[in-house]
């Protein structure tokens, strides 16, 4: 048998108005679409559900039986579809988000405090720890999603991009290098580096950077904090490259930074498991993210120099 639940609910109408015209008023059809779909239904059944007369409608007591029924199972599938809209624009709950350290610290904040003032029946729980564990815990769904340095090679997520950002270089302001216009890669050649380790997204993109550049750096110290590039740099031991993302400098200390060119950038990406749809709180929470970064790059865009 094939009802449509546009048949059952014209014959509960129906049943409910005794008359077609009026059942049709009802539920925005024609006398002759609600005819038509009675008709069809009976069809379908292999019984009579309604006696006609000039006069009225009346139901068999097959149609009683029926009308009775679904009256009830309607009205309990219409409560259920309600829960779910209910459910699809739910603005409440605990929302897990892991990024790395650098990211944690200088883009977070922002979107955690906008997250707070948009969406304050939202929790958000952020988990600060180094990319390949932010990986995992999106993999193994320990955190709704992830904001990680890109680009990214695996499969098994989806990613969206949505802040690109240059590396820059931190000296001391009386370093060589902090008196020249213009700095270029090359200038870079034979240096004693300070650089975070691998850990970090950002030392394999430094590590193909230089490649690229051919340029050959001493690293004499490789960390896992981003914050320890400040007193490391400040103490003489080396010069360092960082992110963007990682200003402002620590007030008071003899640092600067300055543009490398020609300018190499990183990508901030959101990830989340592959053809998994994230719940209406994460969904909204990664969205806020997405607009925080591009406010970000609208007011980078706007700070002539760094």
């Amino acid at each position: 048998m094939n009802y449509t639940l546009r048949q059952l609910r014209v014959f509960v109408a129906v049943a409910q108005q005794g008359s077609f015209s009026q059942a049709g008023q009802v539920i925005g059809l024609s006398q002759s679409a609600v005819s038509h779909s009675i008709k069809e239904l009976e069809g379908e059944m292999g019984i009579r559900l309604l006696d006609r007369t000039t006069r009225e409608v009346l139901l068999t007591d097959a149609g009683q039986q029926l009308a009775t029924r679904l009256e009830r199972l309607l009205e309990e599938l219409n409560t259920t579809l309600l829960d779910g809209r209910s459910y699809g624009q739910q603005r409440s709950g605990t929302v897990r988000v892991a990024a790395s350290q650098t990211i944690s610290a200088h883009l977070m904040p922002q979107c955690l405090a906008a997250s707070q003032q948009h969406y304050p029946d939202i929790k958000v729980m952020l988990r600060d720890r180094p990319q390949q564990w932010v990986l995992q815990s999106v993999r193994n769904a320990e955190v709704d999603f992830g904001i990680i340095i890109g680009p990214l090679s695996v499969s098994d997520f989806e990613c969206q991009p949505v802040l690109d950002e240059p590396f820059l270089l931190l000296c001391r302001q009386d370093d060589e290098l902090a008196a020249k216009v213009n700095i270029n890669w090359s200038m870079l050649n034979g240096r004693t580096m300070v650089l975070q380790d691998y850990a970090s997204g950002s030392r394999v993109l430094i590590d193909d950077a230089l490649k690229q550049q051919q340029v050959t750096v001493d690293i004499v110290q490789e960390i896992g904090h981003p914050a320890t590039l400040f007193p490391m740099v400040e103490a003489g031991i080396g010069i360092s490259i960082l992110p963007a993302l990682a200003l402002p400098l620590p007030e008071g200390r003899p640092l600067l930074v300055r543009r490398i060119e020609p300018e190499i950038n990183r990508t901030l990406m959101l990830i989340r498991r592959k053809n998994r749809s994230l719940s209406p709180a994460a969904e909204v929470i990664w969205q806020e993210v997405r607009q925080q970064a591009a406010l970000l790059t609208q007011q980078r865009e706007r700070t002539p120099g760094f």
